[in-house]
């Protein structure tokens, strides 16, 4: 069945699914990569809202977009909305959002078709955005937490991927690659932090083992991140194992001096890992090691990564300032990834709204094929999507700029979410 203005009709309920946001340059709102990219926004106001300034509010602003549209999509016991809108048909089509024609269709996993990873992601999104907002709001605090708690509970009980019940619709886009184990102790992990209740501890200790992928971390994968975030409960205590231990060695992962080096880089310096949109590595990992290199600092340790390689926070802070500063524009082709930032940025990303006229310059309707000259013209877009990061150069640092190569040229919010933080940290830090 399809439900039109993002609505759906479950069992005699109609949801409201209006809000959240788009994960990249189309119009569907997969809600696994939208949950990880509002965990990060909400972990940035944690490390780094002090640092924001006037931008605070802003940040605040876009978690609660975000929050406000989990708060529905989870509003129906036993039921968790995953998707909302036709992927196939609006890949097919190049439309402005005020112009969608394709079907809303809204996707969820239930019971009888669980879906642990994007549940157990909106639980740690809820969870972590309770935190940032105890200062601000606490009733609306409150509420976040409880219904982190409700959804974790069914994330936990009613065990299973989302590709077995959703493959057709969230496969090849989201499809969960790394299994839904990762999400379950991530969200214990957020959900013990934003309430100190032994339950949650039990659950990290006992289902850490299960993890294995100590060095990957994005929408997909979380273990570096629960290391990371756990980490600092633990640095100074007897039960840090394996927590900063898998911590340390992701680190040692990435330090291009180390010995047990695993990432690549460009002749320039960008981290490269494999996957599509890989400036979402350079975000991700600066973040962490942003994060981490305080926590090590406040207990004045420092890594060993073997062969009389000894990372510092200062070196885990170089590292994160060299892929910031890659990014904005220090780089062979000294162009920055930031759309609207210096004077050379991508012109030609794949973004429907950036690239098709506004209402005000076109106001009659664009149809699904309407917009394909507009997709295909060799123009820049005629609407500056000021802020956007979009997937980065080639491994030899050279760049397109071409809306048809979607894997370079498109911005996703789990590229920018991360950076966030981060760019506040500098802003801050700037030497």
């Amino acid at each position: 069945m399809t439900w039109r203005k993002d609505s759906a009709l479950q069992d005699g309920f109609q949801v409201d699914l209006v809000g959240g946001y788009y994960d990249a340059g189309d119009n569907i709102k997969f809600n696994f990569p939208m949950a990880f990219s509002t965990t990060m926004l909400a972990w940035s106001v944690i490390e780094f809202g002090k640092f924001m300034g006037p931008d605070l509010k802003h940040a605040l602003d876009a978690i609660r977009w975000a929050t406000d549209y989990f708060l529905k999509a989870t509003s129906i016991p036993g039921f968790v909305f995953a998707l909302v809108g036709d992927p196939y048909a609006d890949h097919n089509c190049w439309e402005r959002p005020e112009d969608m024609d394709t079907p809303r269709t809204a996707y969820a996993v239930s019971r009888e078709h669980p879906g642990s990873e994007v549940s157990a992601e909106i639980a740690a999104a809820l969870a972590a955005s309770s935190i940032v907002y105890r200062k601000y709001h606490l009733g609306y605090s409150a509420r976040l937490l409880q219904r982190a708690i409700m959804v974790f509970e069914f994330a936990d009980k009613y065990r299973g991927s989302y590709n077995d019940s959703l493959g057709p619709w969230v496969c090849p886009f989201y499809c969960d690659f790394s299994g839904y184990q990762d999400e379950l102790v991530w969200g214990a992990a957020w959900l013990f932090k934003a309430t100190k209740l032994p339950y949650y501890w039990d659950y990290i200790d006992e289902n850490i083992n299960n993890l294995k992928n100590f060095g990957e971390f994005g929408w997909d994968s979380k273990e570096a991140g629960i290391n990371v975030l756990v980490s600092k409960l633990l640095i100074n205590s007897s039960s840090s194992k394996p927590f900063n231990l898998n911590a340390d060695k992701f680190v040692c992962t990435v330090l291009p001096e180390s010995p047990s080096v695993s990432v690549s880089y460009s002749p320039g310096g960008l981290i490269f890992k494999p996957g599509g949109s890989n400036l979402q590595h350079a975000t991700a990992i600066s973040f962490l090691f942003l994060v981490y290199a305080g926590y090590l600092n406040k207990a004045n340790k420092e890594i060993d990564c073997g062969s009389n390689v000894f990372a510092s926070p200062r070196r885990l802070k170089q590292v994160a300032r060299g892929q910031v500063d890659y990014i904005l524009g220090s780089n062979p082709l000294n162009m920055s990834y930031m759309v609207g930032y210096g004077p050379k940025y991508p012109e030609r990303i794949h973004h429907r709204a950036s690239s098709l006229p506004s209402i005000d310059q076109h106001p009659s309707h664009i149809d699904c094929k309407g917009g394909s000259p507009y997709f295909e013209s060799q123009n820049p877009n005629p609407n500056l999507l000021v802020g956007a990061v979009v997937g980065g150069p080639y491994i030899n640092d050279s760049y397109a700029d071409s809306r048809i190569d979607f894997v370079h040229s498109e911005p996703t919010t789990y590229i920018n979410a991360p950076l966030v933080g981060v760019l506040a940290y500098f802003q801050s830090h700037p030497s």
